[in-house]
């Protein structure tokens, strides 16, 4: 597993609303990426992604786009360690 990683990340900007939670499964799945995206009180969506090296940084520098919809100001990702892999990507 020396090939895996776990990113946690903050994205700030135009990010709820625009369906960027939805989007961000469907990149971290085809990447094969497991996780969880959530909204944040603070406007904010939270991501945690757990795979690959070279997935998890194709999703971090997808997270600086996002969805057409969205205007992404702000990034930031956090390489933190993650004991057990979750399995599929959810949404809360």
């Amino acid at each position: 597993m020396e090939n895996n990683i776990s990113k946690n990340c903050f994205i700030s900007g135009h990010v709820q609303g625009v369906s960027f939670r939805y989007y961000t499964r469907k990149q971290a799945l085809g990447l094969g990426i497991s996780g969880w995206a959530r909204n944040l009180a603070d406007g904010r969506v939270e991501v945690l992604a757990c795979g690959e090296i070279k997935a998890v940084e194709k999703l971090c520098t997808w997270l600086h786009k996002g969805p057409p919809s969205a205007y992404v100001t702000e990034v930031n990702c956090q390489t933190i360690a993650q004991k057990e892999f979750l399995s599929g990507f959810e949404i809360s």
